[in-house]
């Protein structure tokens, strides 16, 4: 994965709480922290997010995006 951002933090899915549009990702990057973003449910499908799984969390800004290894 190649991004922009320089701000990525590789972690583990610590919880995903589910909505009808939305959905709000943890990810324990270590160390004690816990990042959250807010993303679509169709994006929490389609990265094929699960809790135990790995992630990264990506900070660009004032967002935080979620994304996953090809």
């Amino acid at each position: 994965m190649k991004l922009s951002a320089r701000n990525q933090f590789k972690g583990k899915v610590v919880d995903i709480q589910e909505g009808a549009v939305n959905g709000i990702v943890k990810i324990d990057i270590g160390g004690g922290n816990v990042m959250s973003a807010t993303i679509s449910m169709n994006a929490i499908k389609e990265l094929g997010l699960q809790v135990g799984g790995e992630a990264y969390a990506v900070v660009k800004a004032t967002s935080v995006m979620v994304g996953v290894d090809e």
